[in-house]
């Protein structure tokens, strides 16, 4: 009965990684009671042949009040009422009093950060965002990410911002607890809890309004001379993404990546190119420039630095609080296998995913706008102003760009555009100009 209504219920969800295929069979592969009317399930779903695993709170309430009834699951033969009870703050608060005091439930362990304090009086509010996780904010101290689908092995989120932690680095939110259990052997990651910065600004939203400004202006007014022109906060974003990837270098262990492996990795783009390809004819037109920019990696000769990177680094993976730029969610692209998301890389590939960050923010306002045309070069000047203010930060930062590292970098930049070119013609059609604009010339950085 259970499995049946999960079955039918998380397939609406907007963090199920399975829409659009059928659910061949769910099992429960572990159910827990945290307290009287809260478990906490592991489901097994199987699709296509493949399973992947998936975590919920399950509440259970003989009356549903009216403000719970968006999370209903289903009921029972004798009218108990089931629902996800992320949503219930009567239930939520035990997550913070378990990491509090380190409680272990049936394999199910709530641990908290050493000399960490959690008020667990707290109430809880989920936030409405997220495509792949559940986060939940209590009051304005804390928020708490559940991974939803369910991966072996330590997320990298919780692995990375403890060791920087550890070395009071800045840029990060204070960790305070975690949770975890056993899946196929391995200790696993199914929560993290960090300090919730509730006066923080979102670094997109920042962009967004930066973007808006510019395009309300007359055109002779310059980019720089707009009153709310970005580039001091990318410069800022700039030396602090240098700051961040200098103690993962030191926290972690780096290696350098010889001048055959190099080239392995430009057949690595270009196998993936080829593949989009194949799936989206309006990148034929481009492949001259993008094989060119590929063919520059193959031409290396030098040793590339490689170490612990963010591996998913955009506008959307940093706040700015009243005193500096702040980075979150370490866990690199959920999609990804974790061995992957956990391997040594160059640290270009987050300032490429960034310098991508800054295109979006230019052009994501034209994408319905009726001046489209006309503000397509505002919105090349922005970008090109605050992506080289970026590098300007980066650089003075700590961070080195090499003549080498440039041709890396641009050919990382091309690939993460061929990779957004291929999500945008699946998801969002009418934004494919978005990422077929970085294959144009444009000014260098």
């Amino acid at each position: 009965m259970l499995d049946e209504l999960l079955a039918a219920w998380i397939s609406r969800q907007r963090w199920f990684g399975g829409k659009g295929r059928a659910i061949d069979e769910l099992s429960i592969d572990s159910d827990v009671e945290l307290r009287p009317g809260l478990r906490h399930l592991i489901v097994a779903v199987w699709q296509e042949g493949s399973r992947d695993r998936y975590q919920l709170l399950l509440g259970e309430r003989e009356q549903l009040p009216d403000r719970l009834t968006h999370a209903l699951i289903g009921t029972t033969p004798d009218d108990t009422y089931l629902y996800d009870a992320v949503h219930d703050f009567e239930l939520t608060g035990w997550l913070l009093d378990g990491m509090a005091h380190d409680a272990t439930r049936n394999g199910l362990r709530m641990r908290h950060v050493p000399g960490a304090t959690i008020d667990s009086d707290q109430r809880s509010l989920v936030l409405g965002a997220e495509q792949s996780n559940t986060s939940l904010v209590y009051g304005d101290a804390y928020i708490c990410k559940l991974f939803r689908r369910l991966i072996p092995g330590v997320n990298p989120e919780l692995e990375l911002v403890l060791a920087l932690a550890a070395r009071d680095a800045p840029h990060i939110a204070r960790p305070y607890g975690w949770i975890e259990t056993d899946l196929d052997g391995a200790s696993t990651t199914l929560a993290f809890m960090q300090e919730f910065l509730s006066p923080a600004n979102d670094g997109w939203d920042l962009a967004l309004a930066s973007v808006r400004d510019l395009y309300a202006l007359p055109p002779e007014v310059a980019a720089a001379e707009a009153g709310g022109d970005f580039a001091a906060e990318s410069r800022r974003l700039g030396a602090a993404t240098a700051r961040v990837h200098h103690e993962l270098a030191a926290a972690f262990p780096t290696d350098v990546v010889e001048s055959h492996d190099v080239k392995r990795m430009a057949e690595g783009f270009r196998r993936r190119l080829g593949r989009a390809i194949a799936e989206i004819p309006e990148l034929r037109e481009h492949v001259g420039v993008i094989e060119g920019a590929y063919h520059q990696v193959e031409l290396l000769t030098h040793h590339v630095p490689v170490q612990r990177v963010h591996g998913d680094y955009h506008l959307g993976q940093v706040m700015r609080t009243p005193t500096d730029w702040v980075v979150l969610d370490f866990e690199g692209e959920p999609g990804q296998p974790l061995a992957e998301r956990r391997a040594l890389s160059s640290p270009l590939r987050d300032v490429a995913g960034m310098l991508r960050s800054f295109d979006y923010a230019a052009r994501h306002l034209l994408m319905d706008h009726s001046q489209a045309e006309k503000l397509e070069p505002r919105a090349q000047e922005w970008a090109d102003r605050n992506r080289a203010a970026f590098m300007e930060g980066y650089t003075d930062g700590g961070g080195v760009i090499t003549r080498g590292d440039a041709a890396l970098l641009r050919a990382f930049e091309l690939s993460k555009a061929v990779y957004e070119v291929v999500y945008e013609a699946r998801n969002r059609p009418s934004w494919l100009p978005i990422p077929l604009a970085a294959f144009r010339p444009r000014a260098r950085l």
